[in-house]
């Protein structure tokens, strides 16, 4: 027995690995294709350094081949499958061995993909309530995935809750922004319960003692939290709503100033989180041309000059607060606002105060703005320094201040910061005696809540961009948009598609990540067809510039943008209203900078006279179409009390 064991272990061993050897390749498609856009399917337990073969049949007519090297593990992926038959295609894989193995790749028409967030975009402003249009919009897109049976609805509306919405909360980012914005909400909560956010609100009212400088106060503070628009929406917009409710603002005028000042002011500004991780796709994209030397971030400072959408949204801002004049929704929502007698009577923010608790000051304390401004300026000090100290971790060595901050970990830079902003609040709050432990937790429970509602919302809004994204519907749009077109009009296409896409899906990010690598050497190859592409630098700046700011248009526009959302939450305005009453500023500013500003540019005008005459343009509108808003002639001063949040 003791000379049979080694004998039987070598040939157990053997028999393993021929059976290892001979087994049977898998293929995985697609978990949807659409007829005529690229699509890649992965094959598995192959054989490494072999060449395995993909082919496409209809009635057992080979239509399409295709070929991948089988890599180190085992698999091959064939990118670039093309589809052009709606319903159950046959796909074979062959590989070197003989082996073969039949699959169904299922193909839906194109169109199809882009109906989920169209269902969803346009229920919600029909029912102006977003939960039940987000729904509708997974459970289609889930559906269409599955197949539209009675079967493939019910899995689909499974599905929509047990993979997409399970699938977004377990993204390490996305919970990271639910967290830190829930732990601001908390820290909200304790200095609001301290007094520390009326005393705060009270030293800026003794400045600003009319709406209009009260918005201009709040646009100015958007504009010094620069590098980061998430760090941006969500303090600016807890701190200037008591200031904005004291002096009738409505919260749909803070939404739309917070919103439209954070991402464009990130997205413009040299040294910001946006910027590294547009650089670092504008870096990799230049890469793949040749006789094209500039580096990523020279780029993006020349593509500067022709980013028209975001300069002039920031403008808009500040000549809509300091005139005091309003058009359209934005008008009625002003109007209805100066006409309630205190914040509370105002019906808007009664329907957003049923979403959260309202947080008053706890009787009997001595409201300090210290109590505030301490946890205010540690949360955007921590935030700065965390984005410093975690892009320095990232580069072997010295750097400029844009390089360290494009290097960075915005996510990881934001948790420490809300949680150290929390733990300040509490600490002024427990050492002064003005709360007890107990009650600072309770404080900042409270706080928590009122973000618990809007959390559900953007839960289910990346939940929808992930059934976008496998229904692959932001290629189907770059595919129908197309590429003919001639290349002084290509940046103001390139602007138009970003922003269908950005509003399509609610992602800017995810837009320039998409794009930035098709429009780099699309617009190269352009360029070289000319024969003096150097000639024509300014058209590739300009479409560099026009996908970052198609895309943050996309984004103001699109009730399922994340940044929207979460402007929402931070001003505690209903967020359809949000999106009803920006959109038509957002529309304004977007069709002056394409057509004053971007296709001028295109033609080799100069970006300086485009600027100025969208500038001009937009002062225009207001005086002539704008209004101001009615006024009571006991607009509050300094000296009236403040109405309760």
């Amino acid at each position: 027995m003791i000379t049979a064991r080694p004998f039987l272990t070598t040939l157990l061993v053997t028999a393993l690995c021929a059976l290892q050897a001979h087994a049977e390749p898998s293929l995985e498609p697609a978990r949807v294709a659409l007829t005529d856009i690229p699509t890649s399917l992965v094959a598995t337990d192959l054989t490494p350094g072999d060449t395995a073969t993909l082919v496409i049949a209809e009635n057992d007519v080979t239509r399409q081949t295709y070929t991948a090297v089988v890599d180190a593990t085992g698999r091959a992926r064939f990118d670039d499958v093309v589809f052009d038959a709606v319903g159950a295609n046959g796909v074979t894989l062959r590989d070197m061995q003989g082996a073969s193995v039949d699959a169904t790749q299922r193909v839906i028409p194109g169109w199809i993909s882009i109906l989920p967030p169209f269902i969803a975009i346009v229920l919600a402003l029909a029912v102006r309530s977003v939960l039940p249009a987000l729904i509708a919009g997974i459970w289609f897109g889930a559906m269409a995935i599955h197949g539209f049976t009675p079967f493939g609805a019910l899995r689909g509306l499974l599905d929509g809750f047990q993979v997409y919405v399970t699938g977004s909360l377990a993204d390490v980012d996305h919970i990271t922004i639910i967290l830190f914005s829930m732990m601001i909400g908390g820290m909200v909560g304790v200095i609001t319960r301290v007094g520390g956010m009326s005393a705060i609100v009270r030293m800026i009212v003794s400045r600003a003692k009319t709406a209009v400088s009260g918005q201009v106060a709040i646009w100015a503070m958007g504009l010094v939290i620069f590098f980061d628009d998430y760090g941006n929406t969500l303090v600016v917009g807890n701190t200037a709503r008591p200031l904005s409710d004291r002096l009738r603002i409505s919260r749909e005028k803070l939404a739309y100033i917070v919103d439209s000042t954070a991402s464009p002011v990130a997205c413009v500004a040299v040294a910001t989180t946006w910027i590294g991780y547009q650089v670092g796709l504008v870096d990799d994209a230049l890469q793949t041309i040749d006789g094209f030397s500039q580096s990523g971030y020279t780029v993006f400072l020349n593509s500067l000059l022709y980013s028209f959408y975001p300069f002039l949204a920031i403008l808009f801002v500040f000549l809509i607060a300091a005139s005091g004049r309003d058009f359209g929704p934005m008008l009625a929502a002003e109007r209805r606002s100066r006409g309630a007698s205190t914040a509370a009577d105002d019906p808007e923010v009664a329907a957003a105060a049923s979403h959260d608790d309202n947080l008053e000051v706890k009787p009997g304390v001595q409201e300090r703005a210290i109590n505030a401004l301490v946890p205010i300026v540690v949360l955007v000090a921590s935030l700065f320094i965390g984005l410093y100290v975690t892009g320095t971790k990232n580069l072997d060595g010295p750097a400029g201040l844009a390089t360290i901050l494009g290097e960075a970990d915005p996510y990881k830079s934001l948790m420490w910061a809300s949680l150290l902003g929390a733990a300040s609040a509490m600490f002024l709050a427990v050492t002064q005696r003005l709360m007890t432990l107990n009650e600072c937790v309770d404080a900042w429970y409270a706080g928590v809540r009122i973000m618990l509602f809007t959390m559900i919302v953007l839960t289910l809004a990346w939940a929808l961009a992930d059934v976008s994204n496998d229904l692959s519907t932001a290629d189907y749009l770059v595919s129908i948009l197309g590429d003919k077109l001639p290349l002084a009009v290509l940046p103001a296409a390139v602007f138009v598609l970003s922003a269908v896409t950005s509003f399509s899906t609610g992602t800017a990010w995810g837009t320039m990540g998409i794009l930035i690598p098709l429009l780099v050497p699309l617009t190269w190859s352009l360029m070289v067809a000319t024969g003096e592409p150097m000639a024509y630098a300014h058209v590739l700046y300009s479409a560099i510039a026009c996908n970052l700011a198609g895309a943050v248009f996309g984004d103001h526009c699109s009730p399922i943008s994340d940044t929207t959302v979460l402007s929402s939450i931070a001003s505690g305005c209903d967020h359809i209203e949000h999106v009803r009453t920006q959109l038509p500023y957002a529309l304004t500013v977007g069709v002056v900078a394409t057509v004053l500003g971007t296709l001028p540019a295109g033609f080799g005008i100069p970006w300086w006279v485009g600027a100025i005459a969208g500038v001009v343009a937009l002062i225009a509108i207001i005086r002539i179409i704008g209004e101001p808003a009615e006024r009571r002639r006991d607009e509050p001063t300094a000296a009236t009390p403040l109405a309760a949040e």
